[in-house]
């Protein structure tokens, strides 16, 4: 008596599955880029230290009265301020959220490092990890702009541009 097949071998179920898993390690990281979320992430934590740090700063300088001063500086640690808030250059902006040379790369804002973003010139810093590339467009920045205070009671602006990450 012939017996009809009616499914497939374990074999056959195993080879099938072991194919899909190969498939699947190496087209993965194709479309999936954990790598450039996990650095917009990054520069938006960044942004969040920035901006608890500067109301922390902010919070010295009403204790001092330095708040609708131009310019000042504060002690321990020493940090330079405008309008209580931290100045835009590499030195008060390190050391206001403790970014490790390292890790991080905090150079005043140029015209070649971030042009069309509105943020260039000594009243402003860009921020990015160390030894990345600057985008020339928003679309291909990977990037922070830290934007001083420009008078009494006005909060420096600090955007993220993660769209080139």
């Amino acid at each position: 008596m012939k017996r009809n097949q009616a499914g497939f071998t374990l074999i056959e179920l195993i080879i099938v599955i072991v194919i899909l898993g190969i498939l699947a390690v190496t087209a993965a990281p194709k479309f999936l880029d954990f790598g450039a979320d996990a650095k917009r992430s990054t520069l938006t934590g960044v942004k969040g230290a920035l901006e608890s740090a500067g109301a922390l700063v902010y919070g010295k300088a009403i204790i001092a009265g330095k708040q609708s001063a131009e310019t000042g500086t504060l002690t321990d640690p020493a940090i330079d301020i405008a309008y209580g808030y931290p100045v835009a250059t590499p030195v008060a902006i390190r050391a206001t959220a403790e970014l490790a040379t390292a890790e991080w790369d905090v150079v005043v804002s140029t015209a070649d490092d971030a042009p069309g973003f509105g943020a260039v010139g000594a009243t402003s810093v860009v921020i990015s990890t160390a030894n990345s590339t600057l985008g020339t467009t928003a679309e291909t920045a990977c990037h922070a702009v830290y934007v001083q205070s420009t008078g009494p009671a006005v909060k420096p602006v600090i955007t993220v541009y993660g769209q080139g990450c």
